[in-house]
């Protein structure tokens, strides 16, 4: 097998032609104002979420982590993720006219 045809994914090797059917998921990722760590999660995927000091760290995390649960098969994700909206709200009712 050549070289080109392996590829390592959350720290484990795999080839090619396994990751053809790979899935994609998205993390949720914040930062803990008291520990300064990043925490992560998959929406709606129980057990799917990791914490890190540096944003690749969490990633490797969250890789791991996927990798372990999809040990025991596909799961019936709780959620489907839907996406983010950005609100805009008056800090003060005093600028609110009724």
């Amino acid at each position: 097998m050549h070289l080109e045809e392996w590829t390592q994914i959350g720290g484990y090797h795999t080839t090619v032609e396994e990751c053809k059917e790979m899935r994609v998921y998205t993390a949720v990722i914040e930062r803990c104002r008291d520990t300064g760590l990043y925490v992560g999660y998959i929406p709606g995927f129980p057990g799917a979420h990791s914490q890190a000091k540096t944003l690749d760290q969490l990633r490797t995390n969250l890789e791991e982590v996927l990798l372990m649960l999809l040990e025991d098969g596909e799961p019936l994700l709780e959620a489907d993720f839907v996406g983010t909206q950005s609100l805009s709200v008056a800090q003060s009712w005093d600028c609110i006219r009724f």
